[in-house]
């Protein structure tokens, strides 16, 4: 899987979002979309399990969940991809 496949999976599987994954662009809002605070926790906690790190405590913000541009983003600053 990509990191874009992996992101995406990991939103249809724990963002409980109101619209299909597949209809989400990379700028699209996610919070918007339905995401509450407590699902952006499993979100951030399956990403951690999905690429096997920790986000840093500068990136536990609610900006870096925001969309999956954002998250990936995050995610290859944090795995040096």
């Amino acid at each position: 899987m990509t990191v874009d496949e992996t992101i995406r999976q990991v939103l249809a599987d724990h963002a409980r979002l109101a619209v299909p994954v597949e209809s989400l662009t990379d700028d699209t809002d996610l919070f918007g979309a339905g995401m509450t605070s407590h699902a952006s926790v499993n979100v951030m906690l399956a990403l951690e399990d999905a690429f096997d790190f920790e986000f840093s405590e500068k990136m536990l913000k609610k900006s870096t969940f925001e969309s999956v541009g954002a998250i990936r983003a995050a995610v290859l600053e944090m795995t040096g991809g």
